[in-house]
């Protein structure tokens, strides 16, 4: 993958329960296995965790003596048996009983480890000895040497300098008087400030671990890098190195140096920047947000500037067509865009010059090609596009999205993005993604590891990268990290108006250090910083898997821990139920609630048989119903089965469906940038003679599950205009000819554009190659499906039904009063009062995900006067117009594939 970001798909269902099992497989700490040399300094097996201890992993052999040896010049190696070079010894004594309750509880996957003090004598030289090589050597009574293997050292670190560096300003700040800039580099022999041609000796604070320099005001915009020398323990030497700043606020094209800026100067402003009017807040219960990536949005849309497209400026182009579209979103009640990456990446040229485009005729060949995956590919490492999972500095704007990447046009333009889409009625979030970078030790797109080697990273028990994300797992668990993580979201906060954030893999980070973030959201406050942090909104991915699965090093940021602190965790329950299978289906055809299962068959044998397929969507109904509730683990209701159940008790691949404690902890979704979009995962599933249209009315069902939820709900730009990818499922490096939005529905929806990508995509060739020449939809289709889902925006963010606080207020107003052994397969019926004295209408929703209209009587409301909801009744979908109501008997009668929302007004 080299410095790509390989985004694979969400873990999860099935597939995160195999990992999980792998995982529990090996055990924590677990001995070097047979045949392995003890005798290898390319290792580091023993764990320095604070001023008195070392954590050892026993081998098996017996030992007489214990050591600790540094040499500040690196030069220790192990020849024939014995550990050549020199250094300074500390012998280490074994504590009985291992490691204390409080080392145990601060690093749980070393419970297992013996525990060797240092000498009191011998901790004067600490900090000295963690400037060059540290080696731990284990020798018989004869003096035979058993072990000798490299030391981690992120735990002493923080024991050492974290109370103080913690609290240090990093980075560039500029005063009145001048500028200085500052480096946390702790193990550094020396570091030195290369800026503006000249060469600043830096000056080291012994408590904290940080080296400043100070400077004139002319500093201002010039470039730098630092000179560290530092013992590089990939290298196993002592280096030197020449590294941006990881706290860098600007960079030149490609990210070769830093500048040095000030974010308040008043030139990098747009007009209006300090006064700016945002629209209202919506509180992340209520939130309906749609996800977009900044190249997707223009790269192809010729009713945006030329000059524009691709970049965070086509944002300002109000007559494009992309903008009219997010007005009228926002007008229906989107309230915030998530924008994927926009940080420093790592795998884009940043100038257009260096881009080069696919060297095809790419519309030339046939909708079922592998020519054009196959052009896409081969210059895909060059061209303008990826998603950006691929961090390189986190608190800059990617300046392949800038007009100009030299300079700070990037800071500039990245704020008349925010300027104008605030203007458009609608927030913005970040996709953040501080789990992992896209290299470390020596690598040329390496900067954290330059600086404190071994310090960032998430290092396994031989010492080696841990890469479960995908990439170089950071570990935002040790102090500096989790604080550049607080840090610099709180200056995408601050300096850029940010208005929330979405964590990429959040169930890597401690719950802690996500809860510290919105500690220090909460405190920005309009008079102080120009923003009010508290209502800035978080969520992200709670997936539970790799080294830290089932909190084995920390308490995770995951789904079940996540309950109840207020952030958010992706839903992928009910996302499951409503396309059916997973991602990672050998068959794709697998088919659930909105794809046909059972009342509207494919010719895919992996479904089963009918009696098969009724079951399983009967229990796909109790996982929508239990989204629909917002995820709620206490919300009591009758399943299908007609057993009073609670949300926790209905099951989802072995765990429970239900995991969040109030509305708002889950974000409903049917699809986002990972996996295929819904069009295409329903064009793998639906029948292949579904016509377009009803194409396009399973594809409002699908995100009608989500929109209507209680809680907060996404959707990936352009869904609703019945976006595709043309069926790849992993299209992060996959190219503006994949990925682009069609904004023109006369340009078609994406689909038919060749075979997606083989390295992601070639198992399911044969499933694509007979749908690509064949599904198509029109601008009827794409119209109808967009109208109609604008509709069911305006009632969920209109109703308080929808809107509710808490799980005893779900509880008390929400229902589903047909559920139990006599519900009818692919129809769920859901009835949630209103809001009372607040204007609230009382709400029926029959979810009809079969081919045929289908009667659902409800007793209970005989006699009451429903009608539907007004803004259907006069909406885009004149199918859901024919639906009715009989008031005499509470017969409710929806058309096939349709949602229909009925209403009475409250008394």
């Amino acid at each position: 993958m080299a410095q790509h970001r390989h985004r694979t798909a969400a873990v999860t269902g099935t597939v995160l329960a195999l990992v999980a099992a792998l995982l529990a497989a090996i055990p924590a700490g677990a001995a070097p296995p047979p045949g392995t040399a003890p005798l290898d300094l390319t290792k580091s097996t023993a764990q320095w965790i604070d001023r008195s201890t070392v954590a050892v992993q026993e081998d098996g052999e017996p030992a007489a003596t214990t050591t600790l040896v540094a040499d500040p010049d690196g030069e220790l190696a192990v020849r024939d048996g014995e550990l050549t070079g020199t250094g300074r010894k500390s012998v280490l004594r074994e504590i009985p009983g291992g490691l204390s309750a409080a080392q145990r509880a601060r690093f749980p996957h070393l419970s297992a480890y013996a525990a060797y003090e240092v000498a009191p004598k011998d901790r004067a030289h600490t900090a000295e000895d963690l400037t060059g090589q540290v080696v731990l050597t284990r020798q018989k009574p004869d003096g035979t040497l058993t072990t000798a293997t490299g030391v981690q050292t992120h735990g002493i670190l923080d024991d050492l300098y974290a109370s103080r560096a913690t609290k240090a300003t990093l980075g560039p700040v500029f005063r009145e008087g001048g500028a200085t800039l500052s480096v946390w580099a702790p193990t550094a022999r020396s570091v030195a400030l290369d800026i503006g041609g000249d060469r600043v000796p830096m000056r080291r604070d012994d408590a904290s671990g940080v080296w400043s320099a100070t400077g004139p005001k002319r500093w201002a915009g010039e470039p730098y890098r630092y000179v560290v020398e530092v013992f590089s323990p990939r290298a196993r030497a002592v280096v030197t190195n020449k590294v941006t700043d990881p706290y860098s606020l600007a960079l030149t094209a490609d990210s070769t140096r830093s500048l040095a800026v000030d974010l308040d100067a008043k030139s990098l402003a747009p007009k209006g920047w300090r006064n700016l009017k945002k629209p209202k807040a919506v509180p992340l219960r209520n939130a309906q947000i749609q996800e977009l990536h900044i190249r997707d949005f223009s790269a192809t849309d010729r009713t945006a500037n030329p000059r524009h497209r691709g970049t965070y400026l086509a944002f300002t182009d109000a007559r494009g067509k992309g903008s009219r579209h997010l007005r009228k979103l926002a007008r229906a009640g989107t309230s915030y865009v998530h924008l994927l990456p926009a940080f420093d990446i790592a795998t884009v040229p940043e100038r257009e010059a260096d881009q080069k485009p696919p060297g095809c005729d790419l519309a030339a060949y046939p909708a079922d090609s592998e020519k054009q995956q196959e052009c896409v590919a081969a210059g895909a490492a060059d061209d303008a596009y990826n998603w950006g999972y691929d961090p390189f500095h986190y608190t800059v704007p990617e300046g392949s999205y800038a007009t100009d990447p030299e300079g700070t046009r990037r800071t500039r333009e990245f704020r008349e993005m925010v300027k104008a889409l605030n203007g458009d009625g609608l927030r913005v979030v970040m996709d953040v993604v501080y789990n992992h970078t896209a290299a470390s030790g020596q690598d040329p797109k390496s900067v954290l590891d330059k600086i404190v080697p071994g310090y960032y990273h998430r290092l396994l028990a031989d010492g080696a990268v841990a890469t479960s994300t995908c990439c170089a797992n950071t570990a935002p668990e040790n102090a500096m990290m989790g604080k550049l993580v607080v840090d610099s979201l709180v200056t995408w906060a601050r300096q850029y108006k940010v208005d929330g954030f979405r964590f990429d893999l959040m169930g890597h980070h401690p719950k802690a250090n996500i809860l510290a973030v919105r500690e220090a959201l909460d405190a920005l406050t309009p008079a102080k910083d120009g923003v009010d942090g508290k209502r800035i909104i978080l969520y992200g991915e709670g997936w539970n898997f790799g080294e830290i699965a089932d909190d084995a090093r920390f308490v995770q940021a995951t789904q079940k821990n996540m309950a109840g602190t207020g952030i958010a965790t992706f839903s992928d329950r009910a996302r499951d139920a409503v396309r059916g299978g997973g991602p990672f289906d050998d068959d794709p055809g697998v088919q659930g609630f909105a794809s046909g299962l059972y009342t509207d068959p494919n010719a895919s044998k992996a479904n089963g048989t009918a009696a098969e397929q009724r079951a399983r969507l009967l229990h796909y109904q109790d996982l929508i119903k239990v989204g629909l509730t917002g995820n709620l683990a206490d919300y009591a209701f009758t399943d299908s089965a007609g057993r009073r159940v609670k949300g926790s008790d209905v099951d989802y691949n072995g765990a429970p469906a239900g995991y969040a404690a109030a509305p708002g902890d889950a974000l409903a979704y049917a699809d986002a940038h990972d996996n295929e979009t819904l069009f295409d995962a329903l064009a793998f599933k639906l029948p292949t003679t579904t016509t377009p249209a009803d194409r396009s009315r399973m594809q409002v069902l699908a995100l009608a599950t989500a929109a209507l939820s209680q809680g907060p709900a996404l959707s990936q730009a352009g869904t609703d205009r019945l976006r595709s990818k043309s069926l790849d499922r992993n299209s992060y490096d996959s190219g503006d000819w994949f990925n682009a939005l069609h904004w023109d529905c006369r340009d078609g929806n994406g689909f038919g554009r060749g075979l997606p990508p083989a390295a992601d995509n070639k198992p399911k060739w044969p499933y694509a190659k007979p749908l690509l020449p064949s599904v198509r939809v029109g601008c009827a289709d794409i119209e109808a499906a967009s109208a109609a889902y604008r509709d069911l925006l305006r009632i969920r963010t209109t109703e308080p039904a929808f809107g509710r606080r808490t799980t005893d207020d779900v509880q008390r107003t929400l229902s589903f009063p047909l559920s139990g052994p006599e519900e009818t397969p692919g129809v769920i019926t859901l009835s949630a009062t209103g809001g009372g004295g607040r204007g609230g209408r009382d709400i029926i929703v029959v979810f009809n995900a079969t081919p045929h209209t289908q009667r659902q009587r409800i007793g209970a409301l005989a006699g009451q006067p429903y009608a539907l909801h007004p803004v259907q009744a006069r909406g885009g979908d004149s199918i859901v117009k024919t639906a009715s109501y009989e008031r005499a008997s509470g017969i409710f009668t929806v058309p096939g594939r349709t949602v229909a929302v009925y209403s009475r007004s409250a008394p």
